[in-house]
Protein backbone atom coordinates (compact mmCIF):
# COMPACT_ATOMS: atom_id res chain seq x y z
CA UNK A 1 0.00 0.00 0.00
CA UNK A 2 1.23 3.24 -0.79
CA UNK A 3 0.85 6.72 0.86
CA UNK A 4 1.94 10.19 0.36
CA UNK A 5 4.02 11.31 3.19
CA UNK A 6 4.53 15.32 3.88
CA UNK A 7 7.48 16.86 6.35
CA UNK A 8 8.38 20.14 6.85
CA UNK A 9 11.45 21.09 6.66
CA UNK A 10 13.00 24.49 8.51
CA UNK A 11 15.71 26.21 6.39
CA UNK A 12 17.88 29.18 7.82
CA UNK A 13 18.85 31.39 5.60
CA UNK A 14 22.55 32.15 5.92
CA UNK A 15 24.42 35.33 4.92
CA UNK A 16 22.25 37.39 2.90
CA UNK A 17 24.08 40.71 1.13
CA UNK A 18 22.58 43.94 2.34
CA UNK A 19 21.21 44.08 -1.11
CA UNK A 20 18.91 40.79 -0.77
CA UNK A 21 17.97 41.47 2.69
CA UNK A 22 16.27 44.71 1.58
CA UNK A 23 14.59 42.80 -1.03
CA UNK A 24 13.38 40.31 1.16
CA UNK A 25 12.23 42.41 3.93
CA UNK A 26 10.54 44.55 1.30
CA UNK A 27 8.28 41.54 0.03
CA UNK A 28 7.76 40.88 3.60
CA UNK A 29 6.24 43.79 4.80
CA UNK A 30 4.32 43.80 1.47
CA UNK A 31 2.62 40.57 2.25
CA UNK A 32 1.52 41.99 5.86
CA UNK A 33 0.41 45.41 3.94
CA UNK A 34 -1.88 43.38 1.66
CA UNK A 35 -3.05 40.95 4.44
CA UNK A 36 -4.20 44.12 6.09
CA UNK A 37 -5.77 45.81 3.42
CA UNK A 38 -3.37 47.67 1.95
CA UNK A 39 -1.38 47.58 -1.08
CA UNK A 40 2.43 47.29 -1.68
CA UNK A 41 4.55 46.52 -5.05
CA UNK A 42 5.45 41.88 -4.28
CA UNK A 43 5.47 39.44 -6.55
CA UNK A 44 2.00 38.36 -7.97
CA UNK A 45 1.67 34.86 -7.44
CA UNK A 46 2.80 36.19 -3.72
CA UNK A 47 -0.20 38.52 -3.65
CA UNK A 48 -2.76 36.21 -4.44
CA UNK A 49 -1.60 33.87 -1.60
CA UNK A 50 -2.03 37.41 0.85
CA UNK A 51 -5.46 37.71 -0.73
CA UNK A 52 -6.52 34.29 -0.36
CA UNK A 53 -4.77 34.21 3.06
CA UNK A 54 -7.13 37.45 3.87
CA UNK A 55 -10.17 35.70 2.84
CA UNK A 56 -10.13 32.81 4.87
CA UNK A 57 -8.62 34.52 8.39
CA UNK A 58 -11.17 37.77 7.92
CA UNK A 59 -9.87 40.34 10.22
CA UNK A 60 -5.98 39.70 10.79
CA UNK A 61 -5.50 38.45 14.56
CA UNK A 62 -1.42 39.37 14.45
CA UNK A 63 0.20 41.65 13.21
CA UNK A 64 2.64 39.51 11.12
CA UNK A 65 2.23 36.23 9.01
CA UNK A 66 4.24 34.09 7.77
CA UNK A 67 4.84 34.77 3.76
CA UNK A 68 3.41 31.66 1.72
CA UNK A 69 5.44 30.84 -1.14
CA UNK A 70 4.12 29.29 -3.85
CA UNK A 71 5.45 25.68 -5.06
CA UNK A 72 6.21 26.69 -8.96
CA UNK A 73 7.91 29.80 -7.75
CA UNK A 74 10.09 27.98 -5.51
CA UNK A 75 13.38 26.36 -6.71
CA UNK A 76 15.89 24.44 -4.45
CA UNK A 77 18.96 23.23 -5.49
CA UNK A 78 22.79 21.73 -3.88
CA UNK A 79 25.29 23.14 -4.80
CA UNK A 80 29.23 22.48 -3.89
CA UNK A 81 30.11 26.05 -2.01
CA UNK A 82 31.25 26.79 1.56
CA UNK A 83 28.74 28.77 2.37
CA UNK A 84 25.80 26.68 2.30
CA UNK A 85 25.25 23.01 0.91
CA UNK A 86 21.45 24.35 -0.24
CA UNK A 87 20.20 27.29 -2.33
CA UNK A 88 17.12 28.67 -2.49
CA UNK A 89 15.86 31.13 -5.11
CA UNK A 90 12.45 33.01 -3.49
CA UNK A 91 10.50 35.37 -6.13
CA UNK A 92 10.16 38.99 -5.23
CA UNK A 93 8.37 41.87 -7.18
CA UNK A 94 10.21 43.80 -9.85
CA UNK A 95 13.24 41.35 -9.88
CA UNK A 96 13.04 39.30 -12.78
CA UNK A 97 13.94 35.75 -11.42
CA UNK A 98 13.78 36.29 -8.08
CA UNK A 99 16.90 35.86 -6.17
CA UNK A 100 18.77 33.26 -4.51
CA UNK A 101 19.95 32.47 -1.29
CA UNK A 102 22.16 30.22 0.80
CA UNK A 103 19.84 27.84 3.22
CA UNK A 104 20.52 25.46 5.90
CA UNK A 105 18.31 23.33 6.63
CA UNK A 106 17.44 21.00 9.94
CA UNK A 107 18.08 18.10 7.57
CA UNK A 108 19.27 16.64 3.90
CA UNK A 109 16.37 17.21 1.24
CA UNK A 110 15.09 13.77 0.47
CA UNK A 111 15.87 12.61 -2.57
CA UNK A 112 12.32 12.01 -4.99
CA UNK A 113 10.24 14.58 -2.90
CA UNK A 114 8.95 17.17 -4.57
CA UNK A 115 8.10 20.80 -3.15
CA UNK A 116 4.53 21.71 -1.99
CA UNK A 117 4.93 25.53 -0.69
CA UNK A 118 6.84 27.28 1.91
CA UNK A 119 6.81 30.04 4.48
CA UNK A 120 9.33 32.55 5.11
CA UNK A 121 9.18 33.84 8.31
CA UNK A 122 11.05 36.63 10.50
CA UNK A 123 12.27 35.58 13.96
CA UNK A 124 14.10 36.83 16.74
CA UNK A 125 17.13 34.72 14.87
CA UNK A 126 17.10 35.85 11.59
CA UNK A 127 15.48 34.90 8.56
CA UNK A 128 13.92 31.17 8.36
CA UNK A 129 11.91 29.25 5.02
CA UNK A 130 10.06 26.55 6.31
CA UNK A 131 9.88 24.31 3.08
CA UNK A 132 6.97 21.54 2.82
CA UNK A 133 7.73 18.87 0.79
CA UNK A 134 6.02 15.37 0.16
CA UNK A 135 6.28 12.02 -1.30
CA UNK A 136 5.62 8.85 -2.02
CA UNK A 137 6.12 6.19 0.54
CA UNK A 138 5.44 1.80 0.48
CA UNK A 139 3.84 1.24 4.09
CA UNK A 140 5.24 -1.95 5.71
CA UNK A 141 2.41 -4.89 5.81
CA UNK A 142 1.61 -5.28 9.45
CA UNK A 143 3.29 -8.37 11.46
CA UNK A 144 3.17 -9.62 15.22
CA UNK A 145 5.91 -7.29 16.17
CA UNK A 146 4.55 -4.34 17.96
CA UNK A 147 6.19 -1.14 19.90
CA UNK A 148 2.95 -0.19 21.94
CA UNK A 149 3.82 3.46 23.17
CA UNK A 150 1.67 4.63 26.37
CA UNK A 151 1.22 8.44 26.98
CA UNK A 152 0.66 9.64 30.10
CA UNK A 153 1.38 12.36 32.25
CA UNK A 154 4.46 12.01 34.72
CA UNK A 155 6.26 10.41 32.34
CA UNK A 156 5.31 11.45 28.63
CA UNK A 157 5.74 8.22 26.99
CA UNK A 158 6.16 4.70 27.95
CA UNK A 159 7.30 2.34 25.12
CA UNK A 160 7.90 -1.53 25.01
CA UNK A 161 7.96 -3.99 22.54
CA UNK A 162 5.90 -6.81 22.55
CA UNK A 163 6.26 -9.86 20.49
CA UNK A 164 4.63 -13.60 21.19
CA UNK A 165 3.76 -12.45 24.68
CA UNK A 166 7.04 -11.39 25.62
CA UNK A 167 8.21 -8.09 26.58
CA UNK A 168 11.24 -6.25 25.86
CA UNK A 169 13.47 -3.04 25.54
CA UNK A 170 10.92 -1.24 28.15
CA UNK A 171 11.62 2.63 27.61
CA UNK A 172 10.58 5.52 29.54
CA UNK A 173 10.64 9.20 28.37
CA UNK A 174 9.63 12.87 28.78
CA UNK A 175 9.97 13.00 32.08
CA UNK A 176 11.66 16.82 32.46
CA UNK A 177 8.46 18.02 30.28
CA UNK A 178 7.13 17.91 33.27
CA UNK A 179 9.42 20.13 35.10
CA UNK A 180 9.77 22.68 31.96
CA UNK A 181 6.15 23.10 32.89
CA UNK A 182 5.76 23.99 36.47
CA UNK A 183 9.04 26.23 36.09
CA UNK A 184 7.54 28.14 33.39
CA UNK A 185 4.39 27.89 35.38
CA UNK A 186 6.20 29.35 38.49
CA UNK A 187 7.52 32.48 36.21
CA UNK A 188 4.23 33.31 34.91
CA UNK A 189 2.54 33.83 38.48
CA UNK A 190 5.83 35.75 39.60
CA UNK A 191 5.67 37.75 36.54
CA UNK A 192 1.96 38.29 36.77
CA UNK A 193 2.46 40.06 39.92
CA UNK A 194 4.32 42.07 38.61
CA UNK A 195 2.00 42.74 35.43
CA UNK A 196 4.84 42.12 33.22
CA UNK A 197 2.59 41.45 30.50
CA UNK A 198 4.71 40.95 27.28
CA UNK A 199 7.67 38.72 29.30
CA UNK A 200 5.07 36.53 30.27
CA UNK A 201 3.92 35.92 26.69
CA UNK A 202 7.97 35.70 25.63
CA UNK A 203 8.64 33.03 27.84
CA UNK A 204 5.81 30.94 26.55
CA UNK A 205 7.20 30.91 23.19
CA UNK A 206 10.73 29.49 24.73
CA UNK A 207 8.60 27.30 26.92
CA UNK A 208 6.64 26.00 23.71
CA UNK A 209 9.97 25.67 21.62
CA UNK A 210 11.82 23.89 24.84
CA UNK A 211 8.73 21.36 25.02
CA UNK A 212 8.71 20.74 21.07
CA UNK A 213 12.58 20.00 21.00
CA UNK A 214 12.23 17.00 23.80
CA UNK A 215 8.62 16.32 21.63
CA UNK A 216 10.64 15.44 18.71
CA UNK A 217 13.54 13.63 20.09
CA UNK A 218 11.07 11.46 21.43
CA UNK A 219 9.19 10.80 18.42
CA UNK A 220 12.20 10.60 16.50
CA UNK A 221 13.67 8.06 18.42
CA UNK A 222 10.24 5.94 19.14
CA UNK A 223 10.31 6.13 15.15
CA UNK A 224 13.97 4.62 14.66
CA UNK A 225 13.45 1.68 17.16
CA UNK A 226 10.71 1.01 14.57
CA UNK A 227 12.35 1.33 11.65
CA UNK A 228 15.41 -0.36 13.50
CA UNK A 229 13.20 -3.74 14.73
CA UNK A 230 10.82 -3.75 11.41
CA UNK A 231 8.06 -3.34 14.11
CA UNK A 232 4.75 -1.16 13.75
CA UNK A 233 3.87 1.40 16.05
CA UNK A 234 0.99 0.94 18.76
CA UNK A 235 -0.39 4.76 20.48
CA UNK A 236 -3.51 5.19 22.61
CA UNK A 237 -6.15 7.21 21.04
CA UNK A 238 -6.59 10.37 23.63
CA UNK A 239 -9.76 11.55 22.21
CA UNK A 240 -12.36 12.56 24.96
CA UNK A 241 -8.92 13.37 27.48
CA UNK A 242 -9.86 15.93 28.84
CA UNK A 243 -13.71 15.90 28.76
CA UNK A 244 -13.01 13.35 31.21
CA UNK A 245 -11.20 15.17 33.06
CA UNK A 246 -13.58 17.56 34.14
CA UNK A 247 -14.80 17.67 37.67
CA UNK A 248 -11.82 15.92 38.71
CA UNK A 249 -10.48 19.21 40.41
CA UNK A 250 -8.24 22.17 39.26
CA UNK A 251 -5.40 20.47 39.35
CA UNK A 252 -6.19 17.73 37.44
CA UNK A 253 -7.32 19.69 34.72
CA UNK A 254 -4.46 21.77 35.15
CA UNK A 255 -2.60 18.71 34.50
CA UNK A 256 -4.18 17.39 31.92
CA UNK A 257 -4.36 20.72 29.92
CA UNK A 258 -0.58 20.91 29.84
CA UNK A 259 0.03 17.12 28.96
CA UNK A 260 1.35 17.42 25.40
CA UNK A 261 0.50 13.97 24.85
CA UNK A 262 -1.83 15.14 20.98
CA UNK A 263 1.38 16.51 19.92
CA UNK A 264 3.63 13.64 20.77
CA UNK A 265 0.89 11.52 19.07
CA UNK A 266 0.58 13.72 15.63
CA UNK A 267 4.48 13.88 15.87
CA UNK A 268 5.01 9.82 15.96
CA UNK A 269 2.44 9.52 13.45
CA UNK A 270 3.89 11.90 10.75
CA UNK A 271 7.74 10.62 11.47
CA UNK A 272 6.16 7.18 11.06
CA UNK A 273 4.53 7.76 7.71
CA UNK A 274 7.68 9.00 6.32
CA UNK A 275 9.27 5.81 6.77
CA UNK A 276 7.00 3.37 5.91
CA UNK A 277 5.46 3.05 8.96
CA UNK A 278 2.53 1.33 10.11
CA UNK A 279 0.77 3.35 13.06
CA UNK A 280 -2.51 1.43 14.63
CA UNK A 281 -4.69 3.41 17.32
CA UNK A 282 -6.60 1.48 20.10
CA UNK A 283 -8.66 2.75 22.55
CA UNK A 284 -6.84 3.66 25.89
CA UNK A 285 -9.92 3.38 28.36
CA UNK A 286 -8.59 1.34 31.44
CA UNK A 287 -5.59 -0.12 30.00
CA UNK A 288 -4.06 1.72 32.91
CA UNK A 289 -6.36 -0.17 35.65
CA UNK A 290 -6.55 -3.77 33.95
CA UNK A 291 -3.66 -5.85 34.73
CA UNK A 292 -2.32 -7.06 31.48
CA UNK A 293 -1.62 -10.86 33.29
CA UNK A 294 -5.47 -12.01 34.05
CA UNK A 295 -7.04 -9.11 33.03
CA UNK A 296 -8.86 -8.17 36.19
CA UNK A 297 -9.79 -4.25 37.32
CA UNK A 298 -6.89 -3.38 39.48
CA UNK A 299 -5.78 -0.15 41.26
CA UNK A 300 -3.27 2.98 41.65
CA UNK A 301 -2.32 3.81 44.79
CA UNK A 302 -0.34 6.42 43.30
CA UNK A 303 0.72 7.35 40.22
CA UNK A 304 3.80 4.83 39.13
CA UNK A 305 2.26 1.68 40.97
CA UNK A 306 -0.83 -0.86 39.13
CA UNK A 307 -2.05 -3.11 42.06
CA UNK A 308 -3.88 -6.22 41.19
CA UNK A 309 -6.71 -7.46 43.44
CA UNK A 310 -6.56 -10.86 41.89
CA UNK A 311 -3.66 -12.47 41.08
CA UNK A 312 -1.55 -9.61 43.02
CA UNK A 313 0.50 -8.49 40.83
CA UNK A 314 2.66 -5.14 41.65
CA UNK A 315 3.98 -3.27 38.40
CA UNK A 316 5.00 -0.36 36.79
CA UNK A 317 1.55 1.27 35.76
CA UNK A 318 2.45 3.31 32.34
CA UNK A 319 4.39 -0.36 31.31
CA UNK A 320 1.35 -2.15 32.20
CA UNK A 321 -0.74 0.24 30.37
CA UNK A 322 1.51 0.23 27.22
CA UNK A 323 1.26 -3.74 27.38
CA UNK A 324 -2.27 -3.20 27.57
CA UNK A 325 -2.51 -1.59 24.62
CA UNK A 326 0.21 -3.81 22.70
CA UNK A 327 -2.52 -6.54 23.65
CA UNK A 328 -5.99 -4.30 22.17
CA UNK A 329 -3.55 -3.55 19.03
CA UNK A 330 -2.44 -7.40 18.24
CA UNK A 331 -6.10 -8.84 18.82
CA UNK A 332 -7.63 -6.18 16.31
CA UNK A 333 -4.80 -6.77 13.86
CA UNK A 334 -5.34 -10.61 13.79
CA UNK A 335 -9.13 -10.15 13.25
CA UNK A 336 -8.27 -7.32 10.55
CA UNK A 337 -9.81 -4.47 11.98
CA UNK A 338 -6.91 -2.83 12.55
CA UNK A 339 -6.85 1.15 11.84
CA UNK A 340 -4.17 2.18 9.87
CA UNK A 341 -3.24 6.28 10.46
CA UNK A 342 -1.69 8.96 8.76
CA UNK A 343 -1.34 13.00 9.88
CA UNK A 344 -3.93 15.11 7.28
CA UNK A 345 -1.96 17.30 4.89
CA UNK A 346 -4.39 20.12 6.32
CA UNK A 347 -2.26 19.03 10.25
CA UNK A 348 0.83 19.43 8.77
CA UNK A 349 0.28 22.51 7.17
CA UNK A 350 -1.23 23.79 10.67
CA UNK A 351 1.83 22.48 12.48
CA UNK A 352 4.34 24.46 10.46
CA UNK A 353 1.73 27.72 10.70
CA UNK A 354 2.32 27.61 14.19
CA UNK A 355 6.29 27.19 14.10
Amino acid sequence: MRKVAVKTIKAKIVSPTKRKERLIEAEYQGFQEILHGGDAPIYSATRQQAERLRKRIGKPKHKHYPLIIRRDTLKVEKRDTKLASYWARIPIGGVRGGIWIAIIPHCDFPEGCSIREAKLLKLPKGWFLYITVQREVEIKPVDGIVLAVDLGEKRLATSVRYKNGKVENLRFYGKEVRGIRRHYQWLRRRLGRRKLLRVIKRIGRTERRKVDAVLHRISRQIVEEAKAHDTIIVLGELKGIRREAEGKGKKFNRIVSNMPCHRLSFFIEYKALWEGIPVVKVKEAYTSRTCHRCSSQGSRPYQGLFLCHSCGLRYNADLNGAINIAKLALEYISGARASLTEPETRASTRESHRL
